[in-house]
């Protein structure tokens, strides 16, 4: 039996004392170890895609106990018995796509997310590159759904108003090794009808200039494109909201009233919600929400990446997307990082890939940083850690299978999931959100109507550093406040802030302004700006001073004393 081949190969890895059963049709793991290197390797020596659909592994680390989910402080009965046709559960690309797409059918939907906005999460601590998919498996879901996204990207750019950038991508070979690999990699493009060039090191040179003397040559991908990953999640939420759909921040899942397979009632810290379906978009707390759902048949075992940004003076250095080919990558689990050009014209570099117990770790590290911008120097040696203006970490919702959940539940009728969503989550959302929604509907039961009025248009907030000298001076004529700068870093002016407290989203926050106009964002990370932004803020709706946020209640930035104090 395959449970007993399971066994052994745990045993071969001399890891001991390990239950392995068969529940939901899925491998089962239970037991302690001390290290967590070694649970991770458990789950994935109990991958067999041919006889279960994924692996529970609920192997603990001996000694440790995993922080309880951070819950927002608000408690209200806001959303008490709400009744809605869907609820999606997260508010990260995935969620915020599907949230767009059920927007174009006379359905009531909901989206419910526990920060203080939307792409708080892994949705934004990414590089936003849209993949061509060359990387990945010919015939697994990752590629379909990355193929379909990639090709989606323009028009969506133009309806929903969000900058893409088509840069293309440059794999690079550390050794002569092109001639080798090329009709391998030739041949998996064609499969996917994915573009791509064969260049040499005398061309890439001219290409690229600053590129090592030492990489011998490269493949180039022109389908590669860059979008901020933020400002495209804030863009499918606002056009939902703008064609009916509701989004509740702030509002956390906590539990969930199930029974004969169906789900009755979401409980969360806002009121319990009664929907006829519910979709699971909860990234890194997808599994949790299946476990409550009543099928949970994956584990998420987090991988936290570490990512840095560059002045904007760095670009000079490079305008596309480059990595190094790296035959083990499909082995190691990760691309490898690379460096990258973003949407805004910064240099971003990383991520690297660190297996950890922990779901929300955002911390970084001066080791984690140190080796991304070594590795990324071996590229391009005049890279400068000099240059580095902010660093960051995203933690990835990785299954053992490293591959994507979508399906409608085989085990309780009005249960969607698209879970497990990592690399390449964002190219692949917008098709991920068409099958789902179908999963939606079907689920249901009911003949749905398509929505007459959808409006796929969105106006995007004016980016005026960005506008011709004529149009930016009609603009001010039209309304002054376009002509105060508060963010000289990023010429960003108290007409574009306002404008961004007046969206459908609204966030009156500073890293809600942040988000959504880039204030604050540059060279000085908002050292200058940031207190005439809380004043606009505190001003426009009508609170104190002491009142404003960086992020969630409880973030003010700064503190109200008592007068003697």
């Amino acid at each position: 039996m395959f449970l007993d081949k399971i066994a052994k190969k745990l045993l071969k890895a001399g890891l001991f004392d390990i239950e392995v059963g068969f529940e939901n049709g899925s491998v089962v793991l239970r037991g302690e170890l001390d290290s967590w290197e070694d649970i991770v390797n458990a789950g994935r020596l109990a991958v067999d895609t041919k006889n279960s659909r994924g692996v529970i592994n609920d192997i603990k680390l001996r000694g440790f106990e995993e922080p309880p989910m951070k819950i927002p402080q608000i408690n209200d009965d806001k959303y008490e018995g709400k009744k809605v046709d869907v609820l999606v559960i997260g508010g990260g690309i995935v969620g915020c796509s599907i949230l767009r797409e059920l927007s174009k059918w006379n359905l009531t939907s909901l989206l419910v997310d526990k920060e203080y906005d939307v792409a708080v999460n892994q949705s934004s601590r990414n590089d936003g590159e849209i993949h061509p998919g060359i990387d990945l498996s010919p015939d697994c879901i990752k590629v379909k759904y990355n193929c379909r996204g990639n090709t989606m990207y323009p028009k969506l750019s133009e309806e929903l108003g969000f900058t893409l950038k088509r840069t293309g991508q440059y794999v690079l070979y550390t050794k002569p090794i092109g001639n080798l690999v090329w009709p391998i990699i030739k041949a998996r493009a064609k499969k996917n009808a994915i573009a791509i060039e064969n260049i040499s090191q005398k061309e890439l040179k001219k290409r690229q200039p600053n590129v090592s003397d030492e990489i011998h040559g490269a493949t180039f991908y022109p389908n590669v494109y860059v979008v901020s990953p933020y400002e495209v999640t804030i863009a499918f939420a606002e056009n939902a909201i703008e064609n009916g759909a509701e989004i509740a921040l702030s509002t956390a899942v906590l539990g969930m009233e199930h029974r004969d397979g169906r789900i009755y009632s979401v409980k969360t810290n806002r009121g319990t919600i009664y929907p006829k379906v519910v979709v699971n978009a909860a990234g890194v707390y997808s599994d949790r929400i299946a476990e409550m759902a009543g099928d949970r048949f994956f584990t998420i075992h987090p991988r936290k990446g570490e990512e840095m940004i560059l002045d904007k003076k760095a670009s000079a250095l490079m305008d596309t997307v480059m990595g190094k080919f790296d035959i083990s990558s499909s082995a190691s689990h990760t691309k490898g990082g690379g460096i990258l050009v973003t949407a805004d014209n910064n240099l971003l570099l990383g991520p690297n890939a660190v297996e950890t117990p922990l779901r929300e770790d955002l911390s970084t590290t001066p080791e984690g940083i140190d080796m991304v911008i070594k590795k990324q120097q071996m590229l391009m040696p005049r890279l400068s850690k000099g240059s580095i203006i902010t660093y960051f970490a995203g933690v990835r919702a990785s299954t053992y299978e490293e591959q994507f959940v979508i399906e409608r539940s085989k085990k309780v009728e009005n249960f969607v999931q698209a879970a497990g969503i990592q690399s390449p989550g964002i190219t692949a959302a917008p098709a991920i959100a068409q099958d789902i929604t179908k999963y939606c509907i079907d689920a249901i039961g009911e003949s749905i109507s398509k929505n007459e009025k959808f409006n796929p248009i969105r106006k995007p907030i004016p980016k005026v550093r960005e506008l011709p000298r004529e149009e930016r001076d009609k603009l001010i004529k039209k309304n002054p406040d376009y002509g105060v700068i508060i963010c000289r870093c990023e010429e960003i002016s108290k007409g574009e802030i306002i404008d961004a407290l007046q969206s459908p989203l609204k966030v009156p926050t500073i890293d809600g302004i942040k988000r959504r106009v880039r204030a604050g964002m540059g060279r000085c990370q908002g050292g200058f700006c940031s207190p005439q932004i809380v004043k606009i803020i505190a001003e426009h709706e009508g609170i104190a001073i002491d009142q404003v946020a960086k992020k969630q209640q409880g973030s003010e930035i700064l503190v109200a004393r008592n007068k003697g104090e």
